[in-house]
């Protein structure tokens, strides 16, 4: 894994292993941007029926819908992070047609934008609530998780050779637990899942909570985080897992 250095001052509120993810992973997909070649821009990501262009322009208008959160607990005036979703569709169009140099630069100053912004907030914005693009209420400290889960997950997605191996161990066992608390809440199966590597076990309850039989999955840490995120990764030990649907 590429070295990762840790981007500006840190608000003490927002110390600790989340942040920490959220730089590493700033890093990471900085980095991974600067090594593609330009014309490989317009190929296809892991993402359907985007390019890594596409790709890259999302992840750079994400932190500046993060922004908007993070204004909204600073300030107490609502702000969505995107006006609409057909908005948002529109502005990650419109960026995958810009200039690669330009993305480029737009991935790096939307982040830095962002961490400044983190870095600014005070102990009672962090605890202000906020809600998702999903309309769910969170606290405006969940932001920082949202992003470490963005530049982390889609440095992947840019598929140019990292893969879940590369990713933060400590990253991929909050990653686990906060998928397995998402699916426990959907219409997938139930799971029993086992880090063979001694990362850990989680379930997945399935169907709404209905408590049916749970299949267990077993394999690497990475392993379990690349299936519950529907990415290609490291293969399972165990046989035939389940198909599982979107999580976000």
């Amino acid at each position: 894994m590429r070295e990762c250095r840790g981007r500006g001052r840190r608000n003490l509120v927002s110390t600790g292993d989340t942040r920490r993810m959220t730089d590493e992973g700033t890093e990471l997909f900085v980095q991974t941007v600067d090594g593609i070649a330009d014309a490989q821009f317009a190929e296809p990501s892991a993402l359907p029926g985007w390019t890594r262009a596409h790709l890259i322009a999302h992840v750079a208008d994400n932190a500046d819908a993060l922004g908007n959160l993070v204004h909204w607990a600073a300030t107490g005036v609502e702000t969505p992070m995107y006006a609409s979703a057909a908005q948002r569709e529109a502005d990650i169009e419109r960026g995958a047609g810009q200039p690669p140099s330009e993305l480029r630069a737009r991935v790096k100053l939307s982040a830095d934008r962002l961490a400044q912004a983190f870095d600014a907030l005070t102990p009672e914005a962090w605890a202000r609530e906020v809600r998702t693009s999903k309309g769910l209420p969170v606290p405006a400290s969940a932001t920082v998780w949202m992003r470490a889960r963005e530049v982390l997950i889609h440095s992947v997605d840019l598929a140019v050779g990292v893969g879940f191996t590369d990713l933060p161990r400590d990253f991929l066992v909050q990653l686990v637990g906060d998928i397995t608390r998402q699916r426990s809440r959907g219409d997938g199966p139930a799971l029993d899942l086992v880090a063979d590597d001694g990362a850990g076990r989680w379930q997945v309850s399935g169907a709404n909570g209905s408590g049916d039989q749970a299949t267990r999955v077993t394999g690497s840490l990475p392993a379990i985080a690349a299936y519950l995120a529907g990415r290609p990764g490291p293969a399972l030990t165990s046989e035939a897992p389940p198909q599982l649907p979107p999580w976000l």
